[in-house]
C-alpha cells in the first residue's frame, strides 16, 4: 500500500500549486459564465437567480478541492507521526509483543552493573541491530514435525546430562528468601527458577506457595548421535502446572546444532512445541558441551557458534517471543567461547554465574557484561522440588501474562514417573522370585500405590529396567513397577524352601541372613530406609530417606534378596541394595 507522502510525487501537487490553479480555474468559470449570461441576457434577460446558482455552484467545487488539498496535507504529517509511534512502541518489552528490541532495551535499564542507566539511543541502536539481523537471515520453511520421537528411545542421548556443570552453587533455601520480603523493593526484580525431567515430578502449588514468579522450563534438546530433536518428558507438565497455578513461564532449549540451518530448526520446533501455552519470559538458547571430545560441535570456532546461536535466536524472534542466549560467566568473558558483543546486540543475556554468598547477600553478579537475567546458584531449596534446583534472579517482570500463540487448547498432560531414571528398553518375561509388589510408579514412598502383588510363578511382560533397580513392567494393560532383584526370568524358579536357608522365601525379612560388610555407600537417587528388610511386612516402617551424597556405614548384605543393612546415624536400618553406590 502506497503511503499518502508518495502521492506527492506521483501527482507533482503542493498546496500553493492547488491554489493557483483553483484561483484560476474560478476566474475562467465565472468569466466565460459572465459572458454567457451577458449574451443570454441580451437576447432573453433570464431571471437573475440563474446567474446566482452558476456562481454558487462554482464556489462550493473550489472549496471542496481546497479541503481535499488541506487534508491530504494533514494526513502526510499525521501518517509520519505514527510511523515514528509505532516505531518507538516496538521497542517497549510486553508480555505480548516479545520484540527483541524491547528486550534490548530492557536490558539497558536493568543491567545491574551498569545501574540502570541504558539510554533511548541505546535502544534504538540495538532496534536497528536486530532489524539488520533479521533481515539478513535465510528464508526457508521449517518442516512442522509435530511430536518429538519417543523419549525412550534417545534417553540415553540426552547431551544435557553428560555436559552438567561441576561448579556447585551455595545452598540456598529460597523459601526462606522469598519470605524474608527483601525482593519486595522493586517490581522489576522477580526471582525463579529453571526447570527440567531432572528435578522429577514438581509440586506446583508448593512452588507458587512458596512465592516463585516465574520458571524457565527446558523443553527439549537434540541428540547429539541421532541428530533427532526430543523433547522433555515432563516439559509439557511442567508448562501445564506452572501456567495453572499463576507462575509465568519462559522456556529454554539446549542445542547442540552444528550448522544455522539446524539451529533455524531447533527454533522452530520450539516455537511449534510451545504455542499452546502462555510463554510470557523469554525463550533461551542454551548450549554448553561443546569442547567435549563426543560433542557434534567439538571443532567450531567462537564465530561458527555465535552464528548458530544467532540464528536460532533470530528465529525465535520472527516467531513472535523475545529470545535470550544463556551461557556461563567464564565463557562470556572477554568473548572466551562466544562473540560476546554480537549476542549482546542481538539479544538478551542470561547468565551463569555462583558467588560463594548467595543473594540476595551478593547483590549482583560479578560478571560485568550486560545481562537481564542472573543464575545465581543450582542448588536452590524449593518446596515442591525434592532436587536441587537452579535459582535465578531476573532484572524484569511483567504486569500481565502472554496469551498461547495456538487457540486450540492443549491436552491434559501427566508427569513421567521415570523422568529421574534412565530405563534401558527389553522385551522379555518374568516372574516373582517368591512374591512381590507391582506399584503405580517406581517409588517405596507413600506417593506410589500397590497395584497387585506378583506371586512365583505368575509371569508378566518387562519392557524396561532401570539403572536404579527398578523394573517396568505390562500387568492387565496397565504399566506398573515392581524391584528388580525381586524378580526371574527363569519361569520355572523355585524359591529355596524355610527350613532349608535361614529367612529363605520368609517375605517378612525377620530371618533374613546378612554377610558382614564394611563400606560407606550413598543413594544413587534416593532410597528409604526401613526398619526391617522388608516391603511386604506392616512393621518395615520407613524411618528416613537416604538421599544422593549422604554416605553410611554399610555394615551387611544379603545377596538373595538384595538388602543392605546399615547404620544410621546410630540405628540399624535396612535398604534395597540396588538402590546404593559407593
Amino acid at each position: 500500500m502506497k503511503k499518502l507522502s508518495d502521492l506527492d510525487e506521483l501527482l507533482d501537487l503542493d498546496e500553493e500549486d492547488v491554489f493557483d490553479e483553483t484561483e484560476d480555474a474560478f476566474e475562467e468559470d465565472v468569466f466565460e459564465e459572465e459572458d454567457d449570461y451577458e449574451f443570454e441576457y441580451a437576447g432573453n434577460m433570464p431571471d437573475k437567480r440563474i446567474l446566482l446558482l452558476v456562481i454558487a455552484v462554482a464556489v462550493i467545487g473550489v472549496a471542496a478541492v481546497v479541503t481535499a488539498v488541506l487534508l491530504a496535507g494533514g494526513s502526510r504529517k499525521k501518517e509520519a507521526a505514527v510511523e515514528t509511534l509505532v516505531s518507538s512502541a516496538s521497542g517497549e518489552a510486553t508480555p505480548d509483543s516479545g520484540e527483541t528490541a524491547g528486550g534490548q532495551e530492557q536490558m539497558a535499564e536493568n543491567d545491574p552493573t551498569s545501574g540502570g542507566t541504558g539510554t533511548a539511543d541505546q535502544a534504538d541502536a540495538a532496534a536497528d541491530d536486530t532489524d539488520k539481523q533479521n533481515a539478513s537471515a535465510k528464508a526457508g520453511e521449517i518442516a512442522d514435525n509435530g511430536e518429538a520421537v519417543q523419549e525412550d528411545a534417545v534417553q540415553e542421548q540426552d547431551p544435557q546430562t553428560s555436559t552438567m556443570s561441576t561448579e556447585q552453587g551455595t545452598e540456598v533455601n529460597v523459601t526462606e528468601l522469598l519470605s524474608s520480603g527483601s525482593v519486595a523493593q522493586t517490581d522489576q526484580v522477580t526471582i525463579g527458577i529453571d526447570v527440567a525431567r531432572y528435578q522429577g515430578t514438581i509440586d506446583w502449588e508448593q512452588v507458587a506457595a512458596s512465592g516463585i514468579d516465574f520458571a524457565m522450563v527446558r523443553v527439549g534438546y537434540r541428540a547429539d548421535k541421532s541428530r533427532e530433536i526430543c523433547a522433555d518428558s515432563n516439559a509439557r507438565f511442567n508448562m501445564q502446572e506452572a501456567q495453572k497455578h499463576g507462575i509465568k513461564v519462559g522456556a529454554y532449549f539446549f542445542s547442540t546444532a552444528t550448522t544455522t540451518e539446524e539451529a533455524v530448526e531447533e527454533a522452530g520446533w520450539v516455537a511449534d512445541y510451545i504455542s499452546q501455552y502462555q510463554i510470557t519470559y523469554p525463550v533461551a538458547y542454551d548450549c554448553e558441551g561443546f569442547d567435549q571430545p563426543d560433542s557434534a560441535q567439538y571443532g567450531l570456532t567462537n564465530a561458527e557458534r555465535t552464528e548458530i546461536a544467532i540464528a536460532f535466536v533470530t528465529e525465535i524472534n520472527n516467531r513472535g517471543y523475545t529470545p535470550m542466549f544463556y551461557s556461563s560467566m567464564g565463557e562470556l568473558t572477554g568473548s572466551a567461547k562466544w562473540d560476546t558483543q554480537r549476542i549482546e546486540e542481538i539479544c538478551r543475556v542470561w547468565v551463569a554465574q555462583y558467588p560463594e554468598t548467595p543473594y540476595p547477600q551478593t547483590a549482583k553478579s560479578s560478571y560485568t557484561g550486560a545481562h537481564v537475567m542472573w543464575q545465581y546458584t543450582n542448588r536452590g531449596t524449593v518446596a515442591g522440588i525434592s532436587k536441587p534446583v537452579d535459582v535465578n534472579v531476573a532484572y524484569f517482570g511483567y504486569e500481565g501474562t502472554a496469551q498461547a500463540r495456538s487457540d486450540e487448547a492443549p491436552e491434559e498432560v501427566e508427569a513421567d514417573v521415570e523422568a529421574l531414571m534412565n530405563f534401558t528398553q527389553v522385551s522379555e518375561n518374568v516372574t516373582a522370585k517368591d512374591s512381590t509388589n507391582l506399584r503405580d510408579i517406581p517409588s517405596q514412598g507413600a506417593d506410589s500405590r500397590v497395584v497387585y502383588t506378583l506371586k512365583n510363578g505368575e509371569a508378566v511382560a518387562r519392557t524396561g529396567v532401570s539403572d536404579s533397580g527398578w523394573s517396568r513392567l505390562e500387568w492387565n494393560g496397565q504399566t506398573v513397577y515392581a524391584v528388580s532383584s525381586y524378580l526371574t526370568t527363569d519361569l520355572s524358579y523355585q524359591a529355596p524352601a524355610a527350613s532349608s536357608q535361614e529367612g529363605a522365601g520368609s517375605g517378612d525379612g525377620l530371618k533374613t541372613k546378612f554377610a558382614e560388610r564394611n563400606d560407606q555407600v550413598t543413594a544413587k537417587i534416593e532410597v528409604n530406609l526401613r526398619t526391617l528388610p522388608s516391603v511386604t511386612n506392616p512393621d518395615a516402617a520407613v524411618a528416613a530417606v537416604l538421599h544422593n551424597g549422604e554416605y553410611v556405614t554399610r555394615t551387611g548384605i544379603n545377596e538373595e534378596y538384595g538388602w543392605s543393612r546399615v547404620d544410621y546415624n546410630g540405628q540399624i536400618l535396612y535398604c534395597i541394595s540396588s538402590y546404593l553406590t559407593n
